[in-house]
């Protein structure tokens, strides 16, 4: 049994994560105002005392406890690291992300009675407070004596709060009554007066607007963390901690993509290089910019180069790279930038449509803009990194990296630098689970997409749906189509990228590589129905790769051409799901080549 503080933005991803295993969990908010869907869980309400805590914990065998409650809930912060040591029961703090301020005008204190003592230093006469309704009591010596506005949530209980205060109600602020630039144009403040409530708790939204308005920004610092809590700052890293404490919540484990390993493996390197410090672990950031860390097995520094080692976990991914050492050797340069370079065991790119040029080492373009971001940010000279993979070129024969091009060994690959575990067993019982939860989250469209890539695309289309509405089908195109009839979606969108759509047109709705590959016969006939061109139909007859299409189709040809793609692919999928369904072809690189509704 886990047991999970929330009533956040957080608290939300947490119970999202936790619902994608069969474990059990207790969701504990101090009121009932959140409303949530816990799938496997059981949202509580009330405030615990440590007694009651300890108390619940003891009751309900919980053997694990998530701090995902707002980063100011000093009481509870402390309540929780007492009962963890009373019962040693290890804590998991999902922390916000906390972006760098570059605004000079920003006062940063370590607590409120701090902060007035900033305010009257500096000599503020009007304010806009946004912490909250629970501060205008420690705000009563600053507010009694200077005209200010607190901006609190629109409940009679925060209202109430505010009059047992004796704060003045005209001065009163509602969220939905206008944004912070707008309050700030209207009231005119000399400053506003702020928590360091993170990325979402639109800290930097204040920020700009106080920028713009040339005002001055008093920050109160949030309260530092208990030394014994685990931290992480999404939803991987939560799993994998949830995975390392209690193996059996999850039936399968998630992974690091070679991308990742690489990625680590270069940061330990340069640190040695820059330091002479072998360090046993690193962290780095994933491309959705949440935080990972990963175990450094072995650093070597030599004269103006440094290596480092890690070993690849796939997690219960069948992942033929799966304990295998991936090393990164950094050596500095005298060029601008960074190069990279395949050594023994990673492959060599040799025909065009992998967004690499041919001759480069596969080291595909996520992983590269990983490490740079890793690298550059502790030295902006040249760099020369060499990625290496032992036993790659054994490896790489029983990959479909000889197909497309890729020889001499594997690819360094990874668009989210998680791997999920892929049983397709419980890959398919994972896409219900998430059918399920989106429809109990009141989702009246659920997008289906084939994996990180195709879902940034729909979510460009689709900014208004929540998270839950978006699923990966991987390959698994019409059992998906299945599922979503059987758990009574009503409006499905699928995303198709080009590859997977080519052979989903065929009637291929299991759509991996090791059961069908692209067919250049049923592309040649599909050219002939559509009158193409002879150069298009030529280009067809040489094509290496499905991506490759929108490059090679003339202009004039494109648009039946992909136009009919897209309706064969809806026409398989209209024969299982019955549902309204529409769908989106795309681009390798996110360009919209065919759509079922204008």
């Amino acid at each position: 049994m886990i047991l999970v503080f929330g009533g956040t933005t957080e608290g939300r991803i947490v119970v999202e994560t936790l619902d994608e295993g069969t474990g059990k969990y207790f969701y504990s908010t101090r009121g009932d105002y959140q409303n949530i869907e816990c799938a496997h869980g059981e949202h509580i309400h009330g405030v615990m005392t440590e007694s009651v805590m300890v108390d619940f914990c003891q009751s309900n065998a919980i053997r694990l406890i998530i701090d995902a409650a707002h980063p100011f809930a000093y009481s509870l912060h402390s309540t929780i690291d007492k009962v963890s040591h009373q019962l040693s029961i290890p804590v998991i703090r999902f922390e916000r992300r906390y972006p760098s301020v570059d605004y000079e005008s920003t006062v940063w204190c370590e607590s409120f009675e701090d902060a007035i003592k900033e305010m009257e230093e500096i000599g503020i006469k009007r304010l806009l407070a946004l912490t909250g309704v629970q501060t205008i009591r420690k705000l009563k010596q600053y507010w009694s004596s200077h005209e200010t506005w607190f901006r609190i949530l629109n409940r009679d209980e925060s209202v109430e709060i505010a009059a047992k205060e004796g704060f003045p109600m005209k001065r009163l602020l509602f969220y939905d009554d206008a944004s912070v630039d707008s309050l700030i144009r209207i009231i005119k403040p000399d400053a506003i007066l702020t928590k360091e409530s993170g990325e979402t708790g639109g800290f930097m939204e204040k920020v700009e607007a106080a920028r713009h308005h040339g005002i001055k920004v008093i920050v109160v610092k949030r309260p530092k963390l208990a030394d014994n809590f685990i931290v992480v700052d999404g939803r991987h890293g939560l799993r994998r901690e949830i995975e390392s404490l209690l193996p059996e919540f999850y039936p399968l484990h998630t992974g690091f993509t070679t991308g990742s390993c690489a990625t680590a493996a270069s940061k330990a390197a340069l640190i040695a290089l820059l330091t002479k410090k072998k360090v046993k672990e690193v962290s780095f950031k994933i491309p959705e910019g949440e935080t990972l860390h990963m175990a450094i097995d072995s650093v070597i520094i030599v004269d103006d180069s440094a290596s480092a080692s890690v070993i690849k976990d796939a997690g219960d991914d069948p992942d033929v790279t799966d304990k295998s050492l991936i090393s990164a050797k950094v050596s500095f340069a005298d060029h601008d930038g960074i190069r990279f370079f395949g050594g023994a065991g990673i492959g060599t790119v040799t025909l065009p449509g992998l967004g690499l040029p041919v001759g480069e080492a596969a080291i595909n373009p996520v992983p590269r803009a990983m490490m740079i971001s890793e690298l550059s940010a502790l030295y902006d000279g040249g760099l020369d990194v060499t990625i290496s993979l032992e036993g790659g070129k054994e490896l790489a024969e029983r990959t479909f990296n000889p197909r497309v091009g890729v020889v001499g060994g594997v690819s360094i690959i990874g668009t989210s630098g998680i791997v999920r575990p892929f049983s397709h067993e419980a890959f398919l019982e994972s896409i219900r689970r998430e059918m399920n939860v989106a429809i109990a989250n009141g989702c009246e469209k659920v997008v289906v997409n084939s994996g990180g890539k195709s879902e940034k695309y729909m979510k460009s289309l689709f900014p208004e749906l929540p998270q839950q509405a978006f699923i990966h089908y991987g390959n698994a195109i019409g059992e998906t189509m299945s599922i979503a009839m059987d758990c009574g979606v009503r409006h499905l969108i699928i995303g198709l990228m080009l590859g997977k759509a080519v052979k989903l047109a065929e009637g291929n709705m299991d759509t991996h590589s090791h059961k069908v590959t692209v067919n250049r016969d049923f592309l040649m006939s599909l050219a002939e129905e559509c009158n193409c061109s002879e150069e298009s139909k030529h280009a067809i007859c040489n094509l290496s790769l499905a991506r490759e299409l929108p490059s090679l189709i003339g202009e004039a040809d494109s648009i039946r051409f992909f136009t009919e793609i897209l309706r064969r692919c809806h026409l398989h999928c209209s024969e299982i799901f019955k549902g309204k369904l529409d769908a989106v072809l795309f681009a390798d690189n996110g360009t919209i080549l065919s759509k079922t509704w204008q």
